[in-house]
């Protein structure tokens, strides 16, 4: 009898605590939401809201620049999508190496060249509107999900993207 009541006491206590908490917790300030870009069917939250996503856009003619580990780890995978095919030259381009940086693994991984295929990466003339990848070779899986990582490619280099 004393444990159901100790019990019972306690989640009333609980229960008070959180509706007391709602009432005096004082509002946010209003802001405007983070833009949402529609993808596939799903929503995700737009990684370059605001500075970031206007100086990828205006001095390299790209957006929707995105990070994602695949092949179990093995392989991590940079897209993007080109809005200016000019500005955009330079991610491209077969004499610019590419590089991913993490600074948390301290490694610097690079795009692998297999002999029949050659490297992995799209690097013909880039046309508004079409999506881009590259993919870097994470052997040893030092680069996790989560990781903040720079992409370099010649003058481009793109930083704090988020591995998914």
């Amino acid at each position: 009898m004393l444990g159901s009541n100790l019990v019972l006491g306690a989640k009333a206590m609980l229960l008070a605590g959180i509706l007391a908490g709602g009432i005096f917790v004082s509002p946010a300030p209003a802001q405007s939401p983070t833009p949402v870009a529609k993808t596939a069917g799903r929503y995700q939250p737009n990684r370059f809201a605001g500075r970031a996503g206007e100086y990828y856009r205006l001095v390299w003619g790209v957006e929707s620049l995105s990070v994602k580990s695949a092949e179990s780890g093995e392989v991590i995978r940079f897209n993007y999508r080109v809005l200016d095919a000019n500005k955009a030259k330079t991610l491209n381009d077969k004499k610019a190496e590419p590089f991913l940086i993490d600074p948390r693994a301290g490694v610097k991984l690079v795009v692998p060249s297999l002999e029949k295929v050659g490297q992995l990466r799209q690097s013909s003339t880039p046309e508004a509107g079409k999506s881009y990848w590259m993919a870097f070779s994470n052997k040893g899986r030092l680069v996790k999900r989560g990781d903040r990582v720079s992409v370099v490619i010649g003058q481009f280099r793109a930083d704090g993207l988020v591995v998914d």
